[in-house]
């Protein structure tokens, strides 16, 4: 079953087109994790999902309902855990989900019973009679996800829910999404952390200047790009002749070097590990060689010519 379903989305601010004719699917219980360089357009997409942006052209469908006609009965369904905390640090924290809970129409009992077990999925049970100002970095961004889940959305959209805490935060917070699917809730998720994509997602979507340029599993999307193959070899010494002779290989496409260490990356099935390694012996000796199958940063990089960086994204 479809969650939602993005077609065809234009979205243009002034002369800049931020979302250009962008087609995705959202499938029930499904985690997807949604990547792209500064400025691809991930936050445009997903406050345009949220109801947040009107877009120019396009449909976007919810829980397999118009968006345009049934805007505030999707929102009761839908969670939006946005990139900047929004939390108020003038009230506690059950105070905090009381006012998110009360805008979805949750009240009396059942928005008390919501609170206790938004707080005790979070860890912050102990906290509730607290106020954030004192919190650090990684307990708020816990209490700006549990504004986002008292009101029990079926789809939750995390918008780079780990900026700036701490690596134990960071893991509570990737087990607490774990968690979400294992009990039904379909969940988008866009970082600029490579590893938690790797850890979480169902399916990865890449985009890159307003379009969505892949998507699929990890596997997949490896698949993809298994024409290249990279070796790393550590030398005892590199020489600028051994660098050339290596960039000369019939199949290679590149070769960076850091200190004594070379990566090369090549077409597979080239069969430049062994002309490598003979010139490498020759130049004067090998201390360690490894051939690495591509990762999801390989993938990034192929497809998009970027390196996936911490930051905000500007459109």
């Amino acid at each position: 079953m479809l969650v939602a379903q993005m077609n065809n989305i234009v979205k243009r601010y002034g002369s800049h087109l931020a979302l250009d004719h962008v087609d995705l699917d959202i499938r029930e219980g499904e985690i997807v994790g949604l990547l792209g360089p500064n400025g691809a357009g991930k936050t445009t997409l997903i406050h345009a999902l949220a109801g947040l942006n009107r877009i120019d052209s396009g449909s976007i469908h919810c829980f397999g309902k118009p968006q345009t006609a049934n805007l505030m009965e999707i929102k009761r369904n839908l969670g939006l855990v946005t990139q900047d905390i929004t939390i108020f640090e003038d009230l506690t924290v059950w105070e905090n989900l009381a006012f998110f809970g009360g805008i979805y129409g949750l009240k009396g009992s059942g928005l008390k019973k919501r609170i206790e077990e938004t707080l005790e999925f979070v860890g912050l049970t102990d906290c509730a009679n607290k106020r954030p100002g004192i919190f650090s970095g990684g307990m708020k961004r816990r209490l700006n996800i549990a504004c986002a889940l008292t009101h029990k959305p079926k789809l939750l959209i995390m918008d780079e829910p780990t900026v700036g805490i701490d690596p134990q935060s960071r893991n509570h917070i990737l087990e607490s999404v774990r968690e979400l699917q294992r009990s039904g809730t379909t969940i988008l998720y866009t970082t600029h952390y490579m590893e938690e994509v790797q850890s979480i997602a169902s399916r990865i979507v890449i985009m890159d200047q307003g379009h969505v340029i892949a998507q699929g599993t990890l596997d997949d999307l490896i698949d993809n790009i298994q024409h290249e193959e990279k070796i790393k070899i550590e030398l005892v010494e590199v020489t600028g002749q051994l660098l050339e002779q290596l960039r000369q290989l019939a199949g290679v496409k590149s070769v960076t070097q850091e200190g004594n260490k070379l990566t090369i990356i090549s077409t597979v099935g080239s069969g430049n590990l062994d002309r490598a390694l003979a010139l490498a012996r020759h130049a004067g000796g090998i201390r360690s060689i490894n051939a690495e199958k591509p990762t999801l940063e390989d993938v990034f990089f192929t497809l998009t010519g970027k390196q996936l960086r911490d930051g905000k994204e500007t459109s």
